[in-house]
């Protein structure tokens, strides 16, 4: 900035007002600020920007799964509400690990940044407040209790008893839900589940999973071993659409056919699940609301207006696709 003001003849002070954009600098000294940066390719380091002026416009974001198509379109959602409200995320990962995550928003935090979004992290939650006693947090399908804490997740037990309802509306009756593991939404996931196959008069069976494709591969060849084809389950509730599209290339190499032979419904409603050579039934977590209301309530704490967290709960809907139809049986 020093030499950027003694090449435009102005005070450091100056240029200073407009790197930041004042209003208060006139248009000629703008321009010659702006000239004499382009000549010395000045540009203004963002952490050093919000170190002096004790805010920052960046927002760090940490996703547990790169591979999950959900995220992506949570975060596209988010970049966009971001950009209008003035906001610049910067983006990591944590692999599903709760060690890469701990690394990942350390690094985040570095930054010095405005706030800290966290896509379902699988973090203690005392790592979580660590982070929110340092600048604002928002949490993406997890629950908090954290008073500086805020949350948007959707109303898990009721998106897979959508799942079930329809399946029992087709006919089916014997309907295995595979498990999300240690996913923070796995819990709510499966007492929806079942909640609703007591409620219709069904044994409900659980199968240990995860939200990944080759988790669904190998949820459906452990039921292959238990089950006979006279007797195998005729429709799936899967933990989400990865493992859903896992769990029917399983079914396929088993020669075994969807929806024929075995219904499938997904969860999330990913760019995935809508191809044509997909066309999942799943249920729908509306990702840009999602994404919309996760800067909403970050940007509420960076201006000031409110201390209280809050709990926003988004309600799913179920999107039937070509992967569910009545039992052949």
């Amino acid at each position: 900035m020093e030499d950027v003001a003694a090449r435009a003849g102005v005070s450091r002070a100056l240029v200073s007002l407009v790197m930041r954009d004042s209003p208060k600098v006139s248009d000629h000294r703008r321009r010659a600020v702006l000239a004499a940066a382009k000549e010395l390719g000045y540009r203004p380091h963002a952490m050093a920007r919000s170190l002096a002026s004790r805010t920052s416009n960046i927002v760090g974001v940490m996703v547990s799964d790169l591979h999950n198509a959900f995220f992506a379109d949570v975060v596209e959602a988010m970049d966009t509400a971001a950009q209008q409200s003035g906001l610049e995320l910067i983006l990591n990962t944590g692999h599903r690990s709760a060690a890469r995550e701990r690394t990942a928003l350390s690094s985040l935090l570095a930054f010095r940044p405005g706030g800290i979004i966290l896509l379902s992290p699988v973090l203690a939650a005392a790592a979580i407040r660590d982070a929110a006693a340092q600048c604002p947090v928002v949490l993406v399908s997890r629950a908090s209790s954290v008073a500086a804490v805020d949350t948007v997740n959707d109303d898990g037990e009721t998106g897979t008893a959508l799942a079930v309802d329809h399946l029992v509306a087709l006919g089916h009756r014997r309907i295995v839900h595979f498990d999300g593991g240690a996913a923070p939404t796995a819990a709510a996931r499966r007492r929806g589940y079942i909640s609703a196959m007591r409620r219709n008069g069904l044994e409900p069976m659980v199968i240990a999973s995860e939200h990944t494709d080759e988790a669904g591969l190998a949820a459906v060849r452990s039921l292959l071993t238990v089950f006979s084809p006279a007797h195998f389950p005729t429709a799936l509730v899967c933990g989400n659409d990865f493992n859903a599209v896992g769990a029917m290339s399983a079914l396929h190499e088993a020669g075994l056919r969807v929806p024929q032979d075995v219904s499938v419904v997904g969860y999330d409603n990913s760019s995935l699940a809508a191809l044509r050579q997909v066309a999942l039934t799943t249920v729908d977590q509306p990702r840009a609301e999602i994404g919309r209301l996760v800067v909403e309530a970050l940007t509420e704490r960076l201006r000031g207006e409110r201390a209280e967290p809050v709990r926003r709960r988004v309600p799913p809907s179920l999107v039937i696709r070509s992967t569910t139809a009545p039992p052949t049986d």
